[in-house]
């Protein structure tokens, strides 16, 4: 619970700008394309903030560090409701990056750590779908808190997830796993770390392309139906609200699947569906169709997501849980950083549903290709058993 409410809650707080991106371009009057680079700037601050967290939690806990960063993530999404200006909106988005860095790692890892190895498969989903209803969270607070209360309560509402780190406090007990392997110090973390780097660098790929195929579906997609389709903030974020309903029922879907097919294949199954969805996700032009082709798009790429926390933490030894996880996922996010700046460029060139289709077909094909060489440990035992050496 705490795994998935952190994420929803940092989710949420990183969804409400793609909502805000021409309000916002008119409030500091900018152009759109700079509100469009703090979402970059959102993206590349994470590394710094897996690599702070994780270590941190490979070292003193899951727990702690998990309550830390709830609270500090909440605290400069509030701030960000104040800004008088767009430098300073765009320092905190920045700053706001590194707490969203911290969060997936930390949580994921003590989720993962406490959940049955039967159940792991299922949970990852679970876990990796707080993700799709932070979305939808966000594209209710569009429709609902920004005409009544405007821009800045969207930003406001964001720290209320600080209150999490009380449920964390009296609720969660820390991970048996964490307490078993536990480093006795930042530096023998890291040099089992770079002692795995064949490991985290593939993982590094990996997260790479899923990055490239979350953010490059996502972010840009309302301002994709706004522009091209034409339809008003209300229809887009009923949209936003129907394609994330079918990201949630993905990454649980997929991830249970997970244990019976195995993380990979599961994977692979799920961009399959997701690269034939593609024409009715960004060509049609009928609502209905185009709800549906966007409902089961991100089955598809929500589908592959929800194995990610499993098969990460399965893949990571055991001593760096926190941080290699977290990192790898974080350091996707930093190569993949540009992803929104490129499909918006490549839309003057081959038309905004084109610069999609054409972007996600090649980087589907590249992802399916790159788990399939991979390897797996589905199963794998994080703690040891009572009795064993």
């Amino acid at each position: 619970m705490a795994g998935f409410l952190g994420w929803t809650l940092d989710a949420f707080d990183f969804f409400v700008l793609v909502f805000l991106i021409d309000t916002l371009a008119a409030h500091f009057r900018v152009d759109k394309k700079a509100i469009v680079s703090t979402i970059t700037a959102t993206l590349a601050m994470r590394p710094l903030g897996a690599v702070l967290f994780g270590l941190l939690a490979d070292r003193y806990g899951r727990r702690r560090l998990l309550m830390a960063n709830v609270v500090f993530f909440s605290l400069v999404e509030l701030l960000c409701g104040f800004a008088p200006n767009y430098t300073v909106f765009l320092v905190l988005r920045a700053f706001y990056g590194i707490g969203m860095g911290g969060e997936w790692g930390v949580g994921a890892s003590l989720a993962m750590e406490s959940a049955p190895p039967k159940w792991r498969g299922i949970l990852s989903g679970i876990v990796q779908s707080g993700y799709s209803i932070g979305y939808l969270l966000a594209a209710v607070a569009a429709q609902f808190v920004l005409p009544a209360w405007g821009w800045r309560a969207m930003f406001w509402a964001g720290g209320v997830p600080a209150l999490l780190a009380f449920y964390i406090r009296w609720r969660v007990k820390e991970s048996v796993a964490w307490q078993q392997h536990r480093a006795p110090t930042v530096g023998a973390i890291v040099r089992t770390a770079g002692g795995h780097w064949k490991v985290f660098a593939y993982l590094v790929l990996m997260m790479t392309l899923m990055m490239f195929l979350s953010h490059g579906t996502q972010d840009l997609y309302p301002d994709f139906l706004k522009t091209t389709r034409g339809f008003n903030l209300k229809i887009v974020s009923n949209l936003a609200i129907v394609f994330n309903i079918g990201a949630v029922l993905g990454a649980i879907v997929f991830g249970h699947l997970s244990e019976k097919l195995g993380r990979r294949r599961s994977m692979i199954a799920a961009l399959a569906l997701a690269l034939v969805m593609i024409p009715a996700w960004v060509f049609v032009g009928y609502l209905p169709a185009l709800a549906a082709g966007a409902f089961a798009m991100q089955v598809g790429v929500q589908g592959a997501w929800g194995v990610i926390p499993a098969h990460l933490n399965e893949l990571s030894p055991d001593a760096t849980r926190g941080l290699m996880p977290g990192f790898a996922y974080q350091l996707g996010i930093l190569i993949a950083a540009p992803v929104n700046n490129m499909v918006y460029a490549l839309r003057g060139v081959l038309g905004y549903a084109g610069a999609l289709a054409t972007f996600q077909t090649a980087n589907i094909l590249l992802l399916a290709t790159v788990v399939s060489l991979g390897k797996e440990q589905k199963g794998k035992a994080f703690a040891r058993s009572p009795g064993s050496s």
